[in-house]
């Protein structure tokens, strides 16, 4: 502004005094005149300036801070692959970011001999009290939620710096990422399982508890099963008591002896006697075999056995150990156990009672 006025005044001076030149030229001025003229013409713009100077007095002190001041002062250093704590031991989450900042006034007299470092550790503080407390599951959550948090400009601990953080990366090693994958899928896994195992827990417990509590019971199932058919349901009543005597390791009522179908079709006889006590073991294991024949499941039918290891399940839920091993002996003995037919010597040498004979050999052992 003050040159302006400078200038519009020197302007105006030349063209005064031109225009007094030209008039003091056609009015023929004596000689003196023109020392005059000149005095005038630099004394007036003198003047002028002194008294436009005296009425505007000093510039505010403002104004001469925002002249003298020297312009904000930004910088940035970037940093790489910075290991950060993550909520669970051992994985560290791996940081990058562009750290910016601008320093403070002067506060003290202890002069910043670092600001690199003041401005990073600051960064690096805020960024930690973030990841220690996340989940390494998700880096690429916690990245835009320290986007968010480092994207202001805020003081240093020690008062100094501005700083703030940019173009910031969160991710985890790859062998952790791996490792982390590995156990979601043994977790899924097992998640699996335990309901597989649930549901097969339910399953028994409904035929020990429900179904095959009692022929009752086993009754009013099978008729649902066959859709009101009240005639097959009738016919298969002697095979629904005899399943669940099987299953709660006890003889079939007599009531219900006589629709149980023996061969020939023979009528059931009076109860037999007592059994010798290895008799009485077999036993339930007698009544489930005239079960599976009844059902057309004779020797060498896979299904004996398959039948035979589910009942022996559901018999172990009653706590009656021994006659579930019992029935597994009898119909899914073990592969190593099991007596090779087809061997026309293992025959011949077997006592009337099933077992094994001794050869001749073993039997001079035994007289000595």
């Amino acid at each position: 502004m003050t040159t302006g006025c400078k200038t519009t005044t020197v302007f105006l001076t030349i063209l005064c005094g031109l225009l007094l030149s030209i008039l003091g030229l056609t009015q023929n001025w004596p000689t003196f005149a023109w020392p005059a003229l000149a005095v005038i013409l630099v004394g007036i713009p003198a003047a002028a300036f002194k008294l436009a100077a005296l009425r505007r007095g000093p510039l505010p002190v403002d104004v001469q801070e925002q002249r003298t001041d020297p312009p904000v002062e930004r910088r940035e250093h970037h940093v790489r692959h910075v290991a950060l704590p993550s909520q669970w031991t051992d994985y560290d989450f791996v940081f990058s970011a562009t750290v910016r900042w601008y320093p403070r006034e002067a506060v003290g007299n202890d002069p910043i001999l670092n600001p690199v470092g003041l401005a990073v550790e600051a960064v690096l503080d805020r960024a930690r009290s973030i990841t220690e407390q996340r989940e390494p599951g998700r880096p690429s959550l916690v990245q835009h939620e320290l986007s968010g948090a480092l994207s202001r400009m805020l003081p240093d601990p020690t008062g100094h710096l501005h700083v703030m953080a940019d173009d910031i990366t969160l991710a985890l090693p790859e062998h952790d990422q791996e490792r982390l994958d590995r156990l979601a899928e043994v977790r899924k896994d097992k998640a699996v399982w335990e309901h597989q195992r649930k549901y097969e827990q339910s399953k028994r417990q409904y035929l020990s508890e429900d179904v095959l509590k009692d022929t009752g019971s086993a009754v009013v199932w099978w008729l649902a099963k066959n859709d009101d058919h009240v005639e097959k349901t009738v016919a298969d009543l002697g095979l629904l008591a005899q399943l669940t005597s099987a299953a709660n390791d006890t003889d079939v009522p007599e009531r219900l002896l006589h629709l149980i179908a023996q061969p020939h079709g023979e009528r059931p006889g009076p109860l037999p006697e007592p059994a010798p006590p290895f008799e009485q073991e077999l036993k339930t294991a007698d009544h489930f075999e005239a079960f599976l024949n009844s059902m057309g499941f004779t020797d060498g039918d896979v299904r004996r056995a398959m039948l035979a290891k589910q009942i022996a399940d559901v018999i172990k839920t009653q706590d009656r150990h021994e006659t579930a091993e019992d029935l597994l002996r009898r119909f899914d003995p073990p592969a190593s156990v099991t007596p090779n037919v087809d061997d026309p010597s293992a025959s011949a040498h077997a006592a009337p009672d099933g077992t094994p004979e001794a050869s001749p050999s073993e039997r001079k052992t035994d007289g000595q």
